[in-house]
C-alpha cells in the first residue's frame, strides 16, 4: 500500500514533524512528492490498524444522514432519485454554491440558475421554516479573466471587481436574496494552500518538476464519480504533466506575465475546483448540508469538489445533497444559453424588455431540474400569468372596498377552496420543490374567484369580502415566498404613499363615473353575463360620451404605469 493513502490524518506523524520536513523541503517537493521511507510505512500502517480509519477509499454508496428529517422530498444527484432531506441541525441547512467567473456580464443562463434556486431558498425558509446559511464564492482570478483584461489592457483584479459589482446589482435587480457571505478567491488564497498541503500530507495528491500539484485520482479508488458515471477517460485539458488523464491540477504554476503567489512548489495559482472546496470548508466544515449549481458544473467542478474535500477532511461523505439546475436555451436550439456559444442575452438587455416579476414566473412554470427554453412565447405565457394574477388583486380589493358590485357569491365554497389550494400547494413544493404544480393550484383559485367576481349594476344579496380578503392574502403571500412583488416594492421612495394614494382616488373617481354612464332602467342589464360591448349598446346615448372618457383615461394612464382594470377584462 502507498503512503500517499496510508498517512493521511495521522496527526502523530505530523506532530513529529517528519512530514512538515518533506513538506517544506521545497527541493525534494519539486522532484515529485513521493515518499517511500519504510519506517513511515510501517508507522502508517501500524496507525491504520489501530485507529481504523473511517475513510474507505472503495466505498462509494450514499449514506443517508442522521439529524432533523424535514419531510421534504428533493432530487438528489448524488442518488439519483428523490431523496428524504435530513439535516445535521434543527431547521438550520448549510448550502454552498458556485458563484460567478466575473470576467463578463452575466446573462439569463446565469440568472436562471440563480433564480430558480433562491425560489428554492425562499420555499424552505417561508414554507418549511428552514434558515438557510449561505455562502457564495466569486471567481476573481482565472484564465478567463487573465485573457479578458489582456485584452482590455487594464488589471485582472479593476476587471473582477468590476464584473463582480455588475453582477451583485443583476442579482439584486432580479430579487435574488444575496448570501450569508461572498468569498473572493484572491482573499483566500493562504487557505486554499494550506488545503492543498493537507490533502497532499494525506496521500492524495502530487507535485511535478514543473511545479504543477495535481489530485491522484487512483488514490481514493471508485469513491471517484460520485455524481457522474464516467465511461471512458475524461481528462482536463492543456495539462500535460500529470500521471493520468483524469487527475486534475489543485496548484498552476505561473506563466510569464501572469498574476501568480508564492506557495511551497513555487509561484503560481490555484486551479479551478480546488478554490470551493477550501471556501466552503473554511465556513461549513466537514459536512454540508446542500450544493447547488447549474448541471454542466456537475462534471468535472463537483466532482473534483467532492473527491478534494473528502480526501482533506478524510470523510466518506462531505456534501449530503447535490441539486442541479436544468440550461436555459433559445427556441429552435438544443445548445445551452453561454458566452462561448455567443447566444446570450445579458441580464440588463433583458430588463429593458421584461420585468424582475415576470421572469420569475418563467422560471416557476417549469421545474427547476428541467432545460428551458427561452422565447417571446414563453415570456408571454409568464407574463399573461401574471397579469391574471395582478387583475385578481385589483378587483379582489375593489369588490372589499365596495367599488365592485357582484352577485352574492358561494362563500363556503370558496372557503374550501381555499383550504384545498394552501394544501395541495404545500404537498407539492415538499415533492422536490414542483412549483408548476404549485402555481397550477394557485392559479385554478384565482380562475373561480375571478369567474365571482363578475360585476353587475345593480347587486341583490349579502357581501363576503373576507373571503375575498382571505384569497387575496394568501396570494400575495404565496407569491411573495416565490419572490414576485406583487405589491410593486422594488421602487419606493419617500413619496410612494402619497402618489398611491392619488391613484386610488383617481381610481375611484373612474369606478364611479363608469358605474353612473352604465346605470339604466333596462333590466337585461343587470344580467352578469352582459358584456361591456352590450352595456354601451343599451346606455342612454347622453352617458355614452362618459364611457368614452373613461377608456380615454385608461388608456392615457397605461404607459405611465397604472394599470386600470375593468374586472371584465379579466
Amino acid at each position: 500500500m502507498h503512503l500517499r493513502t496510508c498517512v493521511t490524518t495521522s496527526d502523530s506523524i505530523i506532530k513529529m514533524g517528519v512530514f512538515k520536513t518533506f513538506i517544506t523541503n521545497t527541493s525534494s517537493v519539486k522532484t515529485g512528492f513521493r515518499v517511500r521511507h519504510g519506517i513511515l510505512n510501517e508507522i502508517a500502517k501500524t496507525w491504520l490498524v489501530s485507529s481504523r480509519n473511517l475513510y474507505n477509499p472503495v466505498e462509494k454508496k450514499w449514506q443517508k444522514p442522521v439529524g432533523y428529517d424535514t419531510g421534504i422530498k428533493i432530487y438528489n444527484s448524488l442518488t439519483k432519485q428523490k431523496e428524504t432531506l435530513v439535516l445535521a441541525r434543527e431547521r438550520i441547512a448549510t448550502w454552498y454554491s458556485c458563484g460567478p467567473t466575473v470576467y463578463d456580464h452575466a446573462h439569463l443562463g446565469h440568472a436562471c440558475s440563480y433564480v430558480r434556486f433562491d425560489i428554492l431558498q425562499r420555499i424552505l425558509s417561508r414554507i418549511f421554516a428552514v434558515n438557510i446559511i449561505h455562502a457564495m464564492v466569486i471567481t476573481d482570478i482565472d484564465d478567463k479573466i487573465i485573457h479578458r483584461s489582456l485584452e482590455e489592457n487594464m488589471s485582472p483584479t479593476v476587471l473582477a471587481r468590476m464584473h463582480e459589482e455588475e453582477f451583485k446589482k443583476d442579482m439584486e435587480a432580479l430579487r435574488v436574496l444575496p448570501p450569508a457571505v461572498y468569498m473572493r478567491v484572491t482573499e483566500n488564497i493562504s487557505l486554499i494552500l494550506t488545503f492543498i498541503e493537507r490533502i497532499i500530507g494525506n496521500g492524495h495528491a502530487y507535485v511535478t518538476s514543473q511545479g504543477n500539484v495535481y489530485f491522484d485520482t487512483k488514490s481514493i479508488g471508485n469513491r471517484y464519480g460520485k455524481l457522474v458515471n464516467l465511461g471512458g477517460v475524461v481528462g482536463e485539458q492543456g495539462m500535460q504533466d500529470k500521471n493520468e488523464a483524469r487527475d486534475f491540477v489543485l496548484w498552476k504554476a505561473s506563466k510569464p506575465h501572469e498574476p501568480y503567489w508564492e506557495s511551497p512548489w513555487g509561484k503560481g495559482r490555484p486551479g479551478w475546483h480546488i478554490e470551493c472546496s477550501t471556501i466552503a470548508s473554511s465556513v461549513f466544515g466537514s459536512q454540508l448540508d446542500i450544493h447547488s449549481g447549474g448541471i454542466d458544473l456537475a462534471f468535472p467542478h463537483h466532482e473534483n469538489e467532492i473527491a478534494q474535500s473528502e480526501a482533506y477532511h478524510q470523510c466518506e461523505q462531505w456534501g449530503n445533497y447535490f441539486l442541479h439546475s436544468g440550461h436555459l436555451h433559445l427556441k429552435g436550439s438544443a445548445e445551452k444559453m453561454s458566452k462561448s456559444l455567443k447566444n446570450y442575452i445579458t441580464i440588463k438587455d433583458f430588463l429593458v424588455s421584461y420585468t424582475a416579476n415576470e421572469f420569475r414566473l418563467f422560471c416557476l412554470l417549469t421545474k427547476y431540474r428541467s432545460g428551458i427554453e427561452y422565447s417571446d412565447a414563453s415570456m408571454n405565457e409568464a407574463r399573461s400569468t401574471l397579469s391574471t394574477i395582478s387583475a385578481f388583486s385589483h378587483c379582489a380589493q375593489a369588490y372589499m372596498k365596495g367599488f365592485l358590485q357582484c352577485q352574492s357569491v358561494e362563500e363556503d365554497s370558496l372557503w374550501e377552496r381555499l383550504s384545498a389550494t394552501q394544501a395541495s400547494v404545500r404537498h407539492a413544493l415538499a415533492d422536490d420543490f414542483d412549483t408548476p404544480k404549485a402555481l397550477d393550484a394557485v392559479m385554478s383559485l384565482i380562475h373561480l374567484a375571478n369567474c365571482q367576481l363578475q360585476p353587475v349594476t345593480k347587486a341583490d344579496g349579502p357581501r363576503s369580502p373576507a373571503v375575498f380578503g382571505a384569497m387575496l392574502s394568501y396570494v400575495r403571500e404565496i407569491m411573495d415566498v416565490f419572490g414576485v412583488d406583487l405589491l410593486n416594492r422594488t421602487e419606493v421612495n419617500d413619496s410612494s404613499g402619497i402618489l398611491n394614494n392619488l391613484v386610488e382616488e383617481l381610481v375611484h373617481f373612474r369606478s364611479e363615473v363608469r358605474k353612473f354612464a352604465l346605470s339604466v332602467e333596462d333590466q337585461a342589464l343587470h344580467s352578469a353575463q352582459s358584456d361591456s360591448a352590450t352595456q354601451r349598446r343599451l346606455c342612454r346615448p347622453d352617458r355614452v360620451p362618459l364611457l368614452k372618457a373613461c377608456d380615454v383615461l385608461r388608456n392615457n394612464l397605461a404607459p405611465l404605469g397604472v394599470d386600470i382594470k375593468n374586472c371584465t377584462d379579466v
